[in-house]
């Protein structure tokens, strides 16, 4: 593993370590727990599940317009946009200066375009100052140890749903480990007036959970299963597997507001 940027007496924020295993490029901050993953022989792929998963919001809206990403890390998840998008737009808030420079130095992330934006700011900020023009919001804002507190609160998942506009969906990668999972989901919960869909990921203890601002979908999993097949053969993505994990993590919602 290899330091790359300031040390920590420098900076106010984590040291970014790069380290590399059979062929896969690592992206740490602060410590052993990996951030972000590249396959180096297939750089533009999704090589971690969880991020995988994230892009389900695609069964719900397949050519969102305006996107936001809080949390850049590698740049796993702006690249796949970036390369498989082509008519969404997504700006990208990352804090730590040395991130972005991780990124493009180390894992290919493209530079600035009309449909890629990164900014080195406060995601936080960024999500409060949206006027509900956002089609679709991921946010996956970690530290070494835990999720970032200015992104896990209450008042910033009211921010997130006056973000987007109707019919918009977020997306928060939350770790099913953290002692403080239930407070966030239960947040998150009440920010959208319970309109959200667990997807566990496999191995790992990452979950995410979609959240949806009226007018909902009423699509159902059936209808949501075929599409998932259509995005497979397109993009590579697992998706009907997708699918039928939130069939079992969220069986109310049949009878909810998927039907």
């Amino acid at each position: 593993m290899r330091l790359f940027g300031n040390k920590r007496q420098l900076s106010d924020f984590d040291p970014v370590e790069i380290s590399e295993k059979k062929g896969i490029r690592y992206l740490h901050l602060g410590g052993p727990a990996v951030q972000s993953a590249m396959r180096i022989k297939d750089p533009y792929a999704l090589e971690l599940e969880y991020t995988r998963a994230m892009m389900a919001f695609l069964l719900f809206n397949p050519a969102p317009a305006n996107m936001a990403l809080i949390g850049l890390g590698g740049g796993s998840i702006a690249k796949f946009i970036h390369r498989n998008l082509a008519d969404s737009h997504l700006t990208a808030l990352e804090i730590n200066p040395d991130v972005v420079s991780a990124a493009r130095s180390y894992f290919l992330l493209p530079a600035d375009d009309a449909r890629l934006q990164v900014e080195v700011g406060d995601g936080a900020r960024f999500v409060r100052e949206q006027d509900g023009s956002l089609d679709v919001l991921l946010v996956d804002g970690y530290d070494a140890n835990r999720i970032v507190e200015d992104l896990a609160s209450a008042d910033f998942y009211d921010a997130c749903l006056r973000a987007l506009a109707p019919g918009g969906i977020a997306a928060f990668n939350l770790w099913g480990s953290d002692k403080f999972f239930d407070i966030y989901f239960d947040r998150v919960a009440k920010a959208f007036a319970d309109h959200t869909l667990m997807l566990p990921a496999e191995k790992k203890g990452n979950i995410q959970l979609f959240a949806f601002k009226p007018p909902l979908p009423h699509a159902g999993f059936a209808r949501l299963l075929a599409d998932g097949r259509l995005l497979e053969a397109r993009l590579g993505l697992e998706m009907p597997v997708f699918v039928e994990r939130m069939r079992s993590f969220n069986p109310s919602s049949e009878r909810g507001f998927l039907v």
